[in-house]
């Protein structure tokens, strides 16, 4: 009798099908409307998706609060329409002029206000939508010079901004998505255990926890499963990004499992033996395709990253357990990690 795994629901965004243009030369794929994104999202066995604030409300900065709702809810119907949700809504903070030097922690007053009225608007346009969930990518909070900001004082102005977001809206949740750097030289909530740090200090801890994405763990240093299992001790893993990095570069967003597939693995494990997913915490994969990929192949990497987790979620499940407990209990680590290859490659033990 095949053993039982856990229900994982699955969840990208528009970003995630681009038209491959990269800092060192342009688009090479046509554009493609986020109402084909949906159906693509629907015929690949996704059950939802992500979205910034203006992947909803293009140009939002422009418009009027009853145009937002207007466009907004035409996408709840466009969701609806192929039997998807929204996962959660991010204000894009990181592409406005007026963020250059931060948002929450801009050293001009005046500009930390428009972040804060910024993001006020994605959580409405993600009531919109009928998700309470706002993810916090705080891509521009750090700095290119330390002697141009105060650590302690940007640590307080992004607790202030967040508790400003809480009692602006009393069904919200808050994902806080780390990273270490890019596009900031050092980013100040650079790893998860910033990030869980930063949630105790808010006025309702319980409604602030964390994203994890593959690809910032590993570029902070550090294993993402070890990650996983750090913020689920705390209570704060809400949601991941799955996908994967070639090392400490630039964020990737490679395909999942395509550069370190046993660290995949692990990351799987830990979800399983956690029963991620049971509270109705999602699996978002953050992947883009390669730049070579032709239009008609486009979201390979899509499918590809879906099935690589459900091939080492198979994995995960059907472990000998009573090979790896002997393993451990005579501390041959040796024999569980020739055990584990020899799982992962097929081949007998």
């Amino acid at each position: 009798m095949p053993k039982q795994k856990g229900k994982y629901r699955f969840s990208f965004g528009p970003w995630n099908i681009s038209e491959g243009a990269d800092p060192f030369g342009p688009e090479v794929r046509t554009p493609i409307a986020l109402a084909k994104k949906m159906r693509i999202a629907k015929q690949l066995g996704f059950d939802g998706m992500q979205f910034h604030d203006d992947d909803a409300v293009p140009d939002v900065d422009k418009k009027s609060s009853s145009q937002i709702a207007k466009e907004a809810k035409q996408i709840k119907k466009m969701l609806d329409s192929e039997g998807l949700v929204a996962e959660f809504v991010a204000p894009r903070l990181w592409f406005a002029p007026e963020t250059i030097d931060g948002g929450y922690t801009n050293n001009s007053a005046k500009l930390r206000q428009y972040a804060i009225e910024r993001t006020k608007t994605a959580i409405e346009i993600a009531n919109h939508l009928e998700t309470n969930s706002m993810v916090l990518w705080l891509a521009r909070e750090g700095t290119y010079i330390r002697e141009s900001k105060n650590a302690r004082k940007q640590v307080l102005q992004i607790r202030d901004a967040i508790n400003e977001f809480l009692n602006y809206d009393p069904r919200l949740r808050i994902m806080i998505e780390p990273k270490p750097n890019e596009p900031v030289d050092s980013a100040i909530i650079s790893t998860i255990g910033h990030a869980v740090g930063i949630s105790y200090m808010t006025d309702d801890p319980t409604r602030v926890g964390v994203l994890l994405e593959t690809a910032h763990s590993l570029l902070a240093g550090l294993d993402p499963s070890d990650d996983m299992g750090y913020a689920l001790a705390h209570d704060k893993l809400w949601s991941v990004h799955l996908n994967d990095q070639g090392g400490l570069k630039f964020d990737q967003d490679k395909s999942f499992g395509s550069n370190n597939l046993r660290v995949a693995f692990n990351q799987i494990r830990v979800l399983e033996e956690y029963s991620f997913g049971q509270a109705g915490e999602w699996v978002g994969l953050d992947v883009k395709a390669m730049r070579t990929q032709k239009q008609e192949r486009a979201t390979k990497h899509l499918s590809n990253s879906l099935q690589t987790f459900k091939f080492l979620l198979d994995k995960v499940v059907n472990m000998d357990q009573k090979v790896v407990g002997q393993c451990i209990a005579q501390r041959d680590y040796e024999e569980l990690d020739r055990y584990i290859l020899c799982h992962l490659m097929g081949k007998r033990y």
